[in-house]
């Protein structure tokens, strides 16, 4: 193993700091050429090409996405606080948003497992190995 690849596995911070400067990264990018994609998106792009150039390694960067992943609750806390400032969201208005926020959650989820299924089906008429059975 590389040694940037052994200090990187070793300190949760500097994995947490490649996250960021992804989204950085990615932010500036957007803003630079004004594109109508957000930055956190092409960010999330920027450290999936380095994954999937094996430039960068998914176990090296497993202590900081599970701290990330850890305290993600901490994250929303100031969207929850927020609702508080508008009552409205406890009556009519607020069960309204509720059915669509399960409705399209319920919506992706389905969407998610029939292209999965979908996928799965393909590889095997195909003869392709899963991961799995590697």
């Amino acid at each position: 193993m590389p040694l940037a690849h052994r200090i990187i596995q070793r300190n949760a911070w500097l994995q947490i700091g490649i996250v960021l400067a992804c989204w950085l990264a990615g932010e500036g990018l957007a803003r630079a050429l004004a594109l109508p994609i957000p930055g956190a998106i092409l960010g999330l792009g920027m450290m999936l090409l380095l994954l999937a150039g094996r430039r960068l390694s998914a176990i090296s960067m497993r202590r900081g996405a599970e701290w990330l992943l850890a305290d993600m609750l901490l994250f929303f806390v100031p969207a929850a606080l927020a609702v508080l400032n508008y009552p409205e969201f406890f009556g009519l208005t607020g069960l309204k948003i509720l059915f669509v926020i399960l409705a399209s959650t319920v919506a992706v989820m389905v969407t998610t497992a029939l292209v999965v299924d979908g996928v799965h089906r393909w590889r095997a008429g195909h003869g392709v190995a899963s991961a799995n059975s590697r």
